[in-house]
């Protein structure tokens, strides 16, 4: 397995309530990997750049009980964790962040996302698909309506089920790996990667699942149309994560309502990690 690293975590930021759970994840994922996180918040107006409205870290930590009540600040970074935050000013916020991507090229990106369907969806276009579509980043969403994998309150990981669809184009490994990664990472105990194909099982992709004691994996198939059935399966296993190779949108129809992956996250009941292909 290829030595995927989370160094550097980055997390753009509305700076709202449902934001929080996005937070809470790539926190912990920078606490568990000793990474570099930058926070950033792209803004319409010039406001303040105190920061005092980003998420605070030190009461995070705090109360997830990494680092004592009344720690002072110096204390962040003696945990192995160096947290930036940064302020911006424009009127699209989306190539702005990009532009950020661009110059400092992150590990992995956690994104908020609001999962809208429908008609909704293109009245309200959300920011969270178009800036992983072109970052060309791993990306982990996490939706605004759902606790993921890593709790708010405490910082506890519940990451047992991982759901890794898979299928010949784009060739899925690297999906495989990077779940294998994260929960490596997150020093997971028990984990159960399910590795799910919607076809015909002489179809299914072979790929190479290397598992420490303690977890386990299991090839699935399923008939039927693909994000019905990965959602299906999703809820079966009672997957923590989805973690799917992406290459984009792919023609006409892809680009009118979504990617297989886009797709998927839209009805994702956890959080997921969309992992692109060279």
């Amino acid at each position: 397995m290829p030595d995927l690293t989370f160094s550097t975590i980055f997390h753009p930021t509305d700076l709202t309530k449902g934001d929080e759970g996005a937070f809470a994840h790539a926190l912990k994922l920078a606490l568990a990997a000793k990474a570099d996180l930058t926070l950033l918040h792209v803004g319409a107006e010039e406001t303040e750049t105190s920061g005092a409205d980003f998420p605070r870290v030190r009461p995070f930590l705090e109360r997830w009980g990494v680092i004592p009540a009344g720690s002072h600040k110096d204390d962040v970074s003696k945990i192995g964790v160096a947290v930036k935050k940064v302020r911006k000013t424009s009127d699209e916020p989306v190539q702005s962040i990009l532009r950020h991507i661009e110059r400092h090229k992150p590990d992995l990106i956690v994104l908020a996302t609001h999962q809208r369907q429908g008609m909704a969806r293109w009245l309200n276009q959300t920011e969270a698909e178009p800036i992983a579509r072109a970052a060309r980043v791993m990306t982990l969403f996490v939706p605004r309506r759902v606790q993921g994998f890593v709790s708010f309150e405490t910082g506890a990981v519940q990451l047992e089920n991982i759901l890794v669809p898979v299928d010949r184009a784009p060739h899925p490994q690297i999906a495989v790996d990077a779940a294998l990664a994260v929960a490596r990472v997150l020093d997971c105990a028990q984990v159960q990667v399910d590795v799910l194909h919607v076809g015909r099982q002489a179809d299914m992709p072979e790929v190479e699942v290397t598992l420490p004691p303690g977890w386990t994996a299991n090839c699935l198939t399923r008939g039927g149309d693909v994000v019905e059935s990965i959602l299906a399966v999703s809820e079966e296993r009672n997957a923590d994560l989805i973690v799917m190779a992406t290459e984009g949108h792919q023609g006409f129809l892809d680009a009118l309502r979504g990617s297989t992956t886009e797709r998927v996250l839209r009805g994702a009941k956890c959080a997921m990690l969309a992992v692109p292909v060279a």
